[in-house]
């Protein structure tokens, strides 16, 4: 999928492949599936896949589907990239703040 073009052409696209390869008796397992369309996503979906493998959410294409046009229409709706942020965890008792040394 190249950037800017609409997930769900992508998806759907990927759907009717896993289809084809039901028919051809080759099916794919809806784990595997998912996996194929995320790994094909590009860049700006990043956001999206780390939210994805952080709650391990396993859904079916259709599902996935749903929730890809959901974070399209959002980041077209912002405007602006996503920013991850990491904070460090403060330390409790005594020992926070003094150095040993």
């Amino acid at each position: 999928m190249s950037e800017g073009s609409p997930v769900g052409a992508h998806v759907i696209k990927m759907m009717g492949y896993t289809e084809t390869l039901e028919k051809l008796d080759f099916p794919l397992k809806d784990e595997l599936a998912t996996d194929v369309v995320l790994q094909l996503l590009p860049n700006s979906f990043n956001q999206f896949l780390l939210n994805s493998n952080m709650n391990e959410t396993n859904k079916t294409l259709p599902q996935l589907l749903g929730m890809l046009r959901n974070a399209e229409g959002n980041m077209k709706k912002s405007g602006s990239k996503a920013i991850l942020m990491i904070r460090k965890e403060k330390r409790k008792g005594k020992e926070s703040g003094k150095v040993k040394g």
